[in-house]
């Protein structure tokens, strides 16, 4: 889905289109930040 976002950005220039890219390609991210998160309060924990 990022990719369809981006190509109708880089093919349109449409600024909405690269504002919902980035929006999208957060989320993508923000759940490998938690689980890293986890893991690193389990070691703590041992």
């Amino acid at each position: 889905m990022l990719n369809l976002t981006w190509k109708v950005f880089e093919n349109t220039g449409n600024i909405d289109a690269y504002l919902l890219f980035k929006e999208m390609e957060k989320k993508v991210e923000e759940p490998t930040s938690q689980t890293e998160l986890s893991e690193d309060d389990n070691i703590t924990m041992l």
